[in-house]
C-alpha cells in the first residue's frame, strides 16, 4: 500500500472526491446513536446494522426514528435473525409503512433463528413473496470470511447477482487487496457495481471494543484469521483513512471497476468521521 504522505495528483484527487462526496453512513442499534447522527449531513443516506444481541425490530425501531430526522435509511436484515416467512412480511410491511424502499442482505453472525440460514434462501423467499423495495445489497469479502471457504462466497455472489442492486465490501484496511478482489470479480462475470467499505474515524480500541461487543464478525475466529487488523487497531490514537482512499485512488477511476460510492463504519463515532471527511475533502 503506498505511503500515507504521497501525493495525488489531480485526476486522483477528483476521483477521490467524488467517491468520498455522497457516502452512505454505518450505524449501530446501540444507545448513543440518535446522539450520533445529529452530526452527519441532512439527508445522508444512513445504513442500520443487524446486531445479533438485538433483534431485527431493534433494527427496524431505529430505522423509524432515523426517518422522522430526515434521513435515508437503508436497513440490514439478516437471514438468520428472521424466524419464518411470517416474520419476513412483517418486517417487508414494516419498511412499506416507514417509506423504506431499499435494504441491505446479510446472512448475519446470530445463530440461526428459524428458517433461512442465509442471505442467499431470504432472497428467494422475498422474489417468491414479492416485495416493494427497489435496491437490495449485498455483502463481500476481500479478505475472505471467517468460517465460509472463498470457493462458497463466490459461488454464492453468483447466485445472488440476479437479485442484487450492488455489492459493499467488508471493513478491510489493505486496497491491494481490495483491488484485487474487484477485478477477480470482472474476471468472473460478477457485474455488481461496488460500494468500497472503509473504516470511519475513531479510537482505535474503542474499534476493537465494539466490534467484539456487538459480534462482528465473530470476533476471536475474524482476528484470530486478520492478524494485521490487530496490529492496526492496537496502537494508540485515531485511525483514519486516508492511506486506504488514496491506495484505492487508480481502482476509483477505473470505469471497468463500477465503483459507486464508500460505505463508511462509523461504529457510531459519527461526529469525528464527519469532520474527518469534511477536512479531508477541503484538502483535496
Amino acid at each position: 500500500m503506498p505511503r500515507r504522505s504521497r501525493r495525488l495528483d489531480g485526476h486522483a484527487r477528483a476521483a477521490v472526491r467524488r467517491i468520498l462526496e455522497n457516502p452512505k453512513f454505518e450505524v449501530l442499534p446501540l444507545k448513543n446513536v440518535l446522539d450520533q447522527v445529529g452530526s452527519l449531513p441532512e439527508g445522508a443516506e444512513v445504513s442500520v446494522t443487524a446486531s445479533p444481541t438485538k433483534t431485527l425490530e431493534d433494527t427496524m425501531n431505529l430505522a423509524a426514528d432515523l426517518r422522522q430526522r430526515g434521513f435515508d435509511v437503508i436497513p440490514h436484515l439478516s437471514a438468520r435473525m428472521t424466524h419464518d416467512r411470517s416474520h419476513l412480511a412483517s418486517l417487508l410491511r414494516r419498511m412499506e409503512e416507514l417509506e423504506i424502499s431499499r435494504v441491505f442482505l446479510v446472512g448475519g453472525d446470530a445463530s440461526p433463528r428459524g428458517d433461512f440460514p442465509d442471505a442467499y434462501s431470504l432472497l428467494l423467499a422475498m422474489e417468491d413473496m414479492g416485495h416493494h423495495l427497489t435496491e437490495l445489497g449485498v455483502p463481500v469479502y476481500p479478505e475472505g470470511h471467517a468460517v465460509i471457504p472463498d470457493d462458497r462466497l463466490r459461488q454464492d455472489l453468483h447466485n445472488k447477482q440476479p437479485y442484487a442492486s450492488y455489492m459493499t465490501t467488508q471493513m478491510c484496511f489493505d486496497g491491494q487487496a481490495i483491488a484485487g478482489f474487484v477485478a477477480d470479480c470482472r474476471s468472473d462475470g460478477i457485474t455488481l457495481p461496488v460500494r468500497i467499505g472503509i473504516p470511519g474515524v475513531a479510537d482505535r480500541l474503542r474499534l476493537l471494543k465494539i466490534s467484539t461487543r456487538i459480534g462482528v464478525g465473530q470476533s476471536v475466529q475474524f482476528l484470530a484469521k486478520h492478524r494485521g487488523l490487530v496490529g492496526k487497531l492496537i496502537r494508540p490514537g485515531r485511525y483514519t483513512p486516508e492511506g486506504l482512499l488514496k491506495s484505492l485512488a487508480p481502482v476509483f477511476r477505473d470505469p471497468g471497476a463500477s465503483i459507486i460510492g464508500v460505505h463508511i463504519y462509523t461504529f457510531n463515532q459519527c461526529e469525528t468521521t464527519e469532520r474527518w471527511r469534511q477536512e479531508y475533502l477541503a484538502r483535496l
